[in-house]
């Protein structure tokens, strides 16, 4: 073993040292970030997560050691003993450690490194696929140690919030039985019992409610969930939730023990005060004015819903409109200031943008004098009374522009929620990622307990089955389901939703009754949820709780590009980890054993 190590410990990090530490004889450890040869004396920048400090090797100090130094290379793995030198006028402001250097005495090389596939900085144009390969690599980098530096400290701010706040830290089971509905999940064949498969926990939603029913009555965990889905920016396959269950509270109670820890976050973390309470909005509201439940509130531009103004004129000579009404459809427009100042060629190319999310154009008016519009197909046909109806709706001015979509309301929704942050982007309202120093937290609330399934012609629960509904329409389950809204809320954050729960059913007959309404009978329900069902009656506590995306959370605070620049190991869109070459094949033994045969084949 080496005397470093063994008798000289490090006394401080790369990042410590300043010029109240000069004359200090010290110990460091780290990487040789980068190195210089000036003949008589070899400089390096020596890297640890903690920082830089610069350590000069001179020739007529200690030769030999100034002769090993020659040796170093980038990535070095070395332990360095010196005694701390003011840097004098030769101070570098862009470093914590400039004011400082060591003039090393001893020098040892625990590692030699062959030349890194890319360099290890700050800033880089290696492509992601690379630097997924060296993971161990690319988290050499600074960016990324201090995201998950942040993230470390985000995991301590949270445990110590809910054990301040009279929770307890459960865990619950990663290999659970598999339940249709929601997420697909993986699943792991059992060896000991053969042709019986478990499922990897989409979320710990039962056995949350369970400890509820148990007496525990406060709970939470920082805990890995895992849910088989097509990849996006913000989704992994492995992903980690921070899981919260409380018991005899209303959604008030939630809000405020949730509200607490964000600010606590964004305090000890960025700094910044955040107003509270957040603001709350009815589903119902941001559907119609920003056609999704995440709405990102750091710019305006509302979309105004124009099926009510197109009815009471009967279509006002705008026959496309008419027929979306009548099919039950909606119609929907948004106004786009002048001074967006877009011209056509790319408003053609917002058509474009739209007709890749399913939209079959996208209709515009120009707004000209006393109210009139031009460049635009409606201009010809639409009756003064409708055009006029639709500008004050718009709050529109000369000069503004108008776009339109139309036809089924889920469709229309998502075009033209997508559309507006797209114009946002385009008009440097928001960054392309980022919070751009704005914090606008929103709760949303009160939306359906279920929507309509096309396919299967039934209703089906919006968010699970488990949701309480509001008091006052229980009375339209078996009547008018659609009808019914539930304590269900989501905590949305820039346009991302960071969490979501609901208060949850504790009623076996009005359980019963929600079952019914989806088409699930007793039988069904029993297969399912038996256990939980029975624990319903056994003395089950008014009780609610949500989850909160601790991957999404730290992407926020630290304005990373994307979900994978917050997770250590993360996945590829495809699933893949580029650096081990999971997942993998497994032999024909290893299948036997666990009475697996795979259909898979090649060559289709």
């Amino acid at each position: 073993m080496s005397r470093f190590i063994t008798e000289l410990k490090r006394t401080h990090t790369c990042g410590d040292l300043t010029r109240e530490d000069v004359g200090k004889d010290v110990v460091l450890f780290g990487w040789v970030n980068n190195r210089r040869d000036h003949g008589g004396a070899v400089f390096i920048d020596l890297r640890d997560r903690a920082g830089v400090t610069q350590v000069v090797f001179e020739e007529d100090v200690r030769p030999e050691v100034h002769d090993l130094a020659g040796q170093l290379r980038l990535e070095y793995c070395v332990g360095v003993r010196g005694k701390v030198v003011s840097r004098g006028g030769n101070a570098n402001p862009k470093l914590k450690t400039g004011e400082i250097e060591i003039h090393a005495t001893d020098l040892e090389i625990f590692n030699r490194s062959e030349p890194t596939p890319f360099p290890i900085e700050d800033k880089i144009e290696t492509s992601e696929e690379k630097r997924l390969q060296y993971r161990y690599l690319d988290l050499r980098r600074a960016p990324l140690q201090r995201t998950l530096m942040t993230r470390a400290r985000v995991n301590h701010l949270t445990r110590n919030h809910f054990t301040e706040q009279g929770f307890l830290e459960l865990e619950t089971p990663f290999m659970v039985k598999y339940t249709p509905g929601g997420a697909r999940n993986f699943l792991v064949p059992s060896r000991l019992n053969a042709g019986k498969f478990y499922a990897l926990a989409e979320s710990p939603q039962l056995f949350k409610q369970l400890y509820m029913m148990a007496g525990f009555d406060r709970y939470f965990q920082i805990v890995r969930c895992f849910r088989d889905e097509d990849l996006r920016l913000d989704r992994q396959p492995e992903f980690t939730q921070i899981d919260v269950e409380m018991s005899f509270v209303e959604q008030n109670d939630i809000f405020d023990v949730i509200e607490g820890l964000v600010v606590r976050l964004w305090k000890d973390i960025l700094g910044v005060e955040l107003p509270r309470p957040f603001l709350r909005m009815p589903f119902d509201e941001s559907m119609a004015k920003y056609g999704n439940d995440k709405p990102d509130l750091r710019f305006d531009m509302p979309h105004v819903v124009l099926t009510d103004l197109v009815r009471q004129h009967d279509g006002g000579g705008l026959p496309l409109l008419e027929e979306a009404v009548k099919a039950k459809g909606i119609v929907k427009a948004m106004r786009v200031p002048a001074s967006a100042n877009f011209s056509r060629t790319e408003i053609d190319k917002l058509e474009e943008y739209v007709k890749g999310m399913g939209a079959k154009g996208l209709a515009r008016a120009k707004v000209g004098e006393g109210g009139e519009w031009t460049q635009s197909p409606f201009a010809k046909t639409v009756t003064p009374a409708l055009r006029q109806a639709i500008n004050a709706a718009c709050g529109a001015q000369q000069g503004d522009l108008l776009l339109f979509q139309f036809g089924k309301e889920s469709v229309v929704h998502t075009v033209m929620a997508n559309l507006r942050v797209h114009l946002a982007k385009r008009m440097g309202l928001i960054p392309e990622y980022g919070s751009g120093g704005q914090w606008r937290f929103l709760w949303v609330v009160n939306p359906p307990l279920f929507e309509y399934d096309e396919e299967s012609g039934h209703w089906a629960a919006a968010h699970h089955a488990f949701t309480r509904p509001h008091d006052t329409d229980v009375q339209y389950l078996e009547t008018d389901p659609g009808r019914v809204n539930c304590y269900r809320y989501d905590l949305v954050l820039n346009g991302f939703e960071i969490g979501g729960g609901s208060i949850r059913l504790h009623d076996p007959a009005v359980q019963a009754r929600v079952f019914k309404a989806m088409g699930i009978s007793d039988e069904e329900a029993k297969n399912k949820f038996g256990f939980l069902l029975e624990a319903l009656k056994m003395g089950a506590p008014p009780h609610g709780g949500i989850a909160l995306g601790m991957d999404r959370l730290v992407m926020l605070l630290t304005g990373a590009e994307s979900l994978r620049d917050v997770v250590a190991w993360p996945k590829t869109q495809k699933g893949t980890d580029l650096m081990t070459g999971a997942p993998g094949d497994v032999d024909a033994k290893q299948l036997r054993e666990v009475y697996v045969k795979s259909t898979y084949d090649p060559g289709k």
